[in-house]
């Protein structure tokens, strides 16, 4: 899974290179398409077969779900395929990097899920710094789940 934190940087043409370990990480999934969406806070990139796990979850629920329907219009519905390059690269469509709030310098994040995120660089030194008084009850929260 993905883990760690990388800085990066949003070139002209809207790409961003992947950092080595989790091109390491995606390696193992076969190809090189990924897909992005943004969710209100940064950028998800998911491995296509990890992407499609969660859109098969969401089609085994009901359609008359409203969240459902809503999940799948106001998330799903901004997800754009990407793919990877030789060079390690994804492009970031104009839309999708404003939908996210991405511009040049950005961190990419991995948080032992089976996704990376894209993080306009200040927003998320902001996020770190406000997020770590919380961390202790996290860990409480974790500690009563048998983690």
């Amino acid at each position: 899974m993905f883990r760690g934190r990388y800085p990066g940087t949003v070139d002209a043409k809207g790409r961003l290179s992947i950092p080595a370990k989790f091109r390491d990480v995606l390696a193992r999934y076969e190809g090189r398409d990924l897909v992005a969406v943004p969710d209100g806070e940064c950028l998800e990139v998911y491995p296509l077969p990890e992407w499609e796990r969660m859109e098969a979850k969401l089609r085994e629920q009901s359609r008359f779900n409203s969240e459902v329907r809503e999940i799948s219009r106001l998330y799903v519905s901004r997800a754009k395929d990407v793919a990877m390059d030789g060079a390690g690269r994804i492009l970031i469509a104009p839309d999708t990097r404003k939908d996210a709030g991405l511009d040049k310098n950005v961190t990419l994040v991995g948080g032992g899920l089976d996704k990376f995120e894209v993080w306009d660089r200040a927003r998320f030194e902001e996020y770190d710094r406000t997020g770590q008084p919380k961390l202790a009850s996290l860990y409480d929260k974790l500690s009563a789940l048998g983690v």
